[in-house]
């Protein structure tokens, strides 16, 4: 009753009131963990090391970004794979998934610590050090480098504690190091005069604090329990936690990649212009460490709008998803245009911030802030769209839209565009990528609202109801398609004289939700590519935890046969469920499905192939187990014996059990 609440109050509750529920605390944290990146630059900027110290902080911020995305993949898989377990209530997976993700960001950590110190100059030359900038940029990175163990694992655990329902914790315990290197920073460079020393002293100090303060939530967690047990290597659900964080790597290799060839090119051109090699990287990093404050707060709004918009997409309320994904849009338009108003109008005002007032410096400042972030609002607009892709459970296109712009668009065009109009064509590569990509993006949002479902089509308030019965086994009917497990566990049903829910488990979880009956039924059939990430999205799990509450409620009413649906999981701990697997030859699979749906026997080998393939996918998403392993089922039966016969044997078979 009280998710059905909830999901009531998602449907119903004024949008800009949840908004402002929502995305306010997203907004907060996201800006605070952009001040490990700004705070540095701007005490730099203002000490004796003038722009050359932003260069160095400026080619080692894409080298840790590597780091960060190790630890981010594996941190938001074994977030997504907590929220998997919870859904069903496996407490022994669980626990293993965080530790097993925290040893193999740590190994991963000492590796990349060993790679570093080993190839340090290889790497700061390659991410764009010059001669004048190299003992700047070796000073700042071998001290960062020495506590990249502890700035990777805590980037990880951090993750799971807002999967483990505490995100104002996770919020606390990234400030609580963003505060500490701010209150460290001026100390250490300025009275102590460490210089850029200090301010990666600061910085790592600032990432103990955060590891420090996150360690102290795991000693009373709410969901899990840490033990010896949990850091034994599981390689089955390394895989599975590494599929769920797939995703979150791409996008943060594709920063690298992006700055790797933007600072590549703004050396080999910089060098042959009159503002050097060094001027130009270290004007890009302070530009897009502040494109990184506007870029999170439209960021905190879609995240915050992600429960509205899933949940009333599941529910096939396409007018409410419109008019938030609406005001969403103008919200992130408006912040847009007031960035670029400050960028266009008065840069100088926020170069003044990061300090050197060495007159190339400010010039290229200047134009870098008037034609790099020319069209900020679009690049604001795709992150915000490829993010509601996301929320919608469409990750496919939540990937097109997130690389159209950045790795298809902005990196062919800085290599080409600086040959015919040197340094100035890395600056302006940004805003022609910006504009082919929101090309892109309003294509694919334009279609995707024009091949939606009206809301009126598909209604969940049908006469499904729970049927009477009697007390007596549960008989759970898993089957490969074609196979005629319908069919059979229908026969089965009749025979014992008891209910049978396919379809009608459909329909009462999506009166029990509010969900539509067409996207709760479809859940296990996306054509998305990403098909692991589809269903690990928010409108899914919505359908997810009504089908297992209603597929609960019908085993309380008695004896029946439930067929599909993952139900001989979902009811694992109910001692009178029988579960059955029913299979056949692929021969007699397609001879079936030619019969059933008139298709070609090419078309049929298909269908099977691709069906077979979601409801595996499912099964393992919803159980964490092999959907054909016979150690899970009490009997599995050839089917291709007919129908009439497996649904006998079946009959026998629970009839002895009595």
């Amino acid at each position: 009753m009280e998710n059905k609440e909830n999901n009531k109050f998602l449907g119903e509750e004024k949008i800009s009131k949840l908004l402002l529920k929502f995305s306010i605390p997203c907004i907060l944290s996201l800006l605070i963990s952009s001040l490990y990146n700004v705070v540095d630059q701007i005490f730099i900027g203002h000490s004796n090391l003038g722009y050359l110290g932003n260069t160095a902080t400026g080619i080692v911020y894409p080298i840790t970004i590597i780091a960060v995305a190790f630890a981010w993949c594996f941190g938001d898989g074994s977030a997504a794979y907590l929220s998997l377990c919870q859904g069903r209530n496996d407490t022994k997976n669980a626990h293993k998934g965080i530790g097993n993700s925290i040893l193999v960001t740590l190994i991963i950590s000492i590796i990349f610590l060993i790679l570093g110190l080993i190839f340090q100059d290889n790497l700061l030359y390659l991410f764009g050090a010059s001669d004048k900038s190299i003992d700047l940029a070796r000073d700042y990175f071998i001290i960062i480098l020495l506590a990249i163990p502890v700035y990777m694992v805590a980037n990880s655990m951090n993750a799971v504690i807002r999967a483990d329902g505490s995100p104002k914790f996770s919020m606390i315990a990234t400030a609580s190091g963003a505060i500490v290197n701010i209150i460290l920073d001026p100390i250490f460079i300025f009275n102590l005069n460490l210089g850029i020393k200090g301010a990666a002293y600061a910085t790592i100090i600032g990432q103990i604090v955060s590891l420090i303060v996150t360690i102290i939530y795991y000693t009373r967690t709410k969901t899990f329990k840490l033990s010896f047990e949990s850091f034994r290597i599981d390689l089955g659900i390394l895989k599975n936690i590494l599929k769920l964080g797939i995703s979150t790597f791409i996008t943060q290799m594709s920063i690298v990649i992006i700055s790797l060839v933007c600072n590549i090119m703004l050396a080999t051109y910089g060098s042959k212009s009159k503002y050097g090699a060094d001027i130009p990287i270290a004007v890009i990093g302070i530009a897009m460490k502040v494109f990184s404050i506007v870029i999170n707060i439209v960021v905190g709004i879609i995240l915050g709008a992600q429960p509205i918009l899933g949940y009333n997409f599941g529910a096939k309320n396409i007018s409410r998803v419109k008019k938030t994904f609406k005001i969403v849009c103008l919200m992130t338009i408006l912040i847009g245009l007031i960035a670029t108003m400050v960028f266009e109008l008065c840069p100088n005002v926020i170069i003044n911030i990061f300090g050197s007032s060495e007159s190339l410096y400010v010039e290229f400042a200047v134009l870098t802030f008037r034609l790099f972030l020319m069209l900020v609002t679009f690049t604001c607009l795709i992150k915000v769209c490829s993010i509601f892709f996301q929320d919608i459970g469409e990750p496919f296109k939540a990937t097109i839209a997130s690389l159209s712009r950045d790795l298809i668009c902005f990196v062919p065009l800085v290599i080409i565009l600086p040959k015919f109009m040197g340094i100035k064509g890395v600056l302006i590569a940004a805003p022609i990528a910006d504009v082919i990509g929101i090309i892109i993006t309003i294509i694919l949002v334009v279609k995707f609202f024009k091949n939606i479902e009206s809301p009126s089509v598909s209604k969940s308030n049908d006469t499904a109801l729970l049927k009477d019965s009697k007390p007596g086994v549960i008989i759970t009917i898993s089957r490969t398609h074609g196979s005629q497990g319908k069919a059979i566990g229908q026969l089965v049903a009749q025979k014992l004289n008891i209910p049978c829910y396919y379809k009608e488990m459909i329909s009462l979880a999506a009166k029990e939700s509010g969900l539509d009956k067409d996207f709760v039924s479809n859940i296990n059939n996306s054509k998305d590519i990403l098909h692991d990430l589809y269903l690990t999205t928010e409108p899914v799990k919505y359908a997810i935890e009504a089908q297992e509450k209603v597929i609960k409620m019908i085993a309380d009413k008695g004896s029946c046969v439930l067929i599909g649906r993952a139900s001989d999981y979902v009811l694992r701990d109910n001692p009178k469920v029988v579960k059955i697997f029913i299979y056949a030859p692929t021969d007699y699979r397609v001879k079936n499905i030619i019969e059933m749906y008139n298709d070609s026997p090419s078309k049929a080998v298909k269908n099977i192939e691709k069906s077979d393939k979601n409801r595996a996918k499912y099964y393992e998403i919803i159980s964490g187990k092999s959907w054909t392993n016979p150690e899970n089922y009490d009997l599995c039966l050839d089917s291709s014996i007919g129908k009439e016969k497996t649904a006998e044997i079946i009959c026998d078979y629970i009839k002895k059990l009595k």
